[in-house]
């Protein structure tokens, strides 16, 4: 049974959202460490500091292409704004632990004037609102963090927001926003050093999280969705993969609490590509070296993700061990089969089996032939579990069935 904070859970796949930033990992909690801030200066309670540094974590969940994240840190605005909040809204509405931050996150880009003229809920416009004014600050700052001139560029970046105080912004945030960031500790907060710290302590201090196996379960499907997002040659897959390394752990007999836990290790295990550029992604050719050097990263990204999380050692492990190969060929620890867990093994089979037969814009899936035929060829190079391999053969039109995520009837 996993036994982890979910809290702690959802500050490490913050990790992830932060990974669309390419070049630029720390957006999502730079925006949390600003708006508790501010919050403090509004003299809000504990509580709901803790709420909107956990909503500035989360508020960009809506964003997967680094596309969308190149318009968020060189504009104030823009006509395609708006896309990426509705996703958010959507991913969040009806998951009970985070429900609450799906309205902010949903007008976390609509101007403060405007949710005044649509009479949006005071509590909820704030939110969103606050959201809004700390995510422009730290666009309009995000140019200086490399050089380390942030505090050079503070004044004329405060002008840009007291300008649009009652259009933008509520008078009352930018106020609070004047307050608090007229001392340099606020700016030297944003630092990498410092941010890591701060993320201890909210975590140290906040009230801990308990989540059922389901709603981790929920949670994890909530990421890939984020993850299959990025690239139209992905959609669907990190489902895909999940249930059919389920169906798999359920046909060798392991227990339900594993096959829940191999599911959410499926689930996760492309994680790490919400680093990988949108143009290699969607490239319909061979990648060049470089480029295949990008996208492999992702698995090890993934395990950087995975193993911030205590009780989750086994799933990270399983995860970013997902392209490891028997014979010691995989990456990106090179592991050979005595020192791989049967849970990534399965999902290694898992991994390419459903890329194979799912249908890809640049190519239909392949047909039932073809995949068995691969299939045999990978387990006589050694680069797949042999038995592991002949289990998904054995019931290869069940297992096309679970990759296509069709109906079928549970294992006996």
């Amino acid at each position: 049974m996993i036994e982890a904070d979910f809290r702690q859970v959802v500050y490490a796949l913050s990790d992830a959202l932060d990974l669309v930033g390419v070049d630029d990992l720390a957006h999502g909690k730079r925006v949390g460490v600003m708006a508790a801030e501010c919050a403090k200066g509004l003299g809000l309670p504990a509580d709901e500091v803790q709420f909107l540094f956990d909503l500035g974590l989360l508020h960009d969940i809506g964003v997967s292409t680094t596309t969308t994240h190149h318009h968020l840190v060189n504009e104030f605005d823009w006509a395609g704004s708006q896309a990426h909040t509705v996703v958010g809204y959507e991913l969040l509405k009806e998951f009970r632990p985070l429900a609450p931050m799906a309205l902010p996150i949903r007008y976390h880009h609509t101007r403060w004037d405007r949710m005044v003229a649509q009479g949006l809920d005071a509590v909820v416009r704030r939110q969103a609102n606050l959201i809004l004014l700390v995510d422009r600050v730290d666009a309009m700052a995000a140019p200086y963090y490399a050089s380390g001139k942030v505090l050079l560029h503070r004044k004329a970046i405060q002008q840009e927001i007291q300008s649009r105080a009652g259009t933008y912004f509520d008078p009352e945030l930018v106020a609070v926003f004047m307050r608090v960031s007229g001392h340099e500790a606020f700016w030297l907060n944003l630092e990498p050093s410092a941010l890591n710290g701060y993320l201890a302590d909210m975590l140290a201090t906040g009230r801990p999280m308990a989540a059922s196996h389901a709603e981790m379960l929920q949670l994890a499907r909530i990421f890939s969705n984020i993850v299959d997002a990025k690239s139209r040659f992905t959609v669907e897959h990190s489902r895909g993969v999940a249930a059919v390394a389920r169906r798999l752990g359920e046909r060798l007999g392991l227990d339900a609490e594993r096959c829940d836990e191999l599911e959410i290790a499926g689930l996760l295990h492309d994680l790490g590509k919400l680093r990988v550029p949108d143009e290699i992604l969607e490239k319909p050719a061979p990648l060049d070296e470089a480029e295949r050097l990008a996208m492999n990263a992702h698995s090890f990204e993934t395990m950087q993700i995975l193993r911030k999380i205590r009780g989750f050692e086994s799933i990270a492990a399983w995860a970013a061990d997902h392209h490891e190969a028997p014979g010691g060929t995989g990456y990106p620890y090179g592991l050979d089969g005595a020192r791989l867990p049967l849970e990534a093994r399965i999902l290694r089979v898992a991994d390419i089996f459903q890329a194979m037969v799912q249908d890809r814009p640049y190519r239909r899936g392949l047909s039932r032939d073809a995949v068995a035929d691969f299939m045999r060829d990978l387990r006589e190079q050694g680069s797949v579990d042999m038995a592991i391999a002949d289990l998904l053969l054995h019931h290869l039109d069940e297992m096309v069935d679970v990759a296509l995520l069709r109906p079928v009837e549970p294992v006996n």
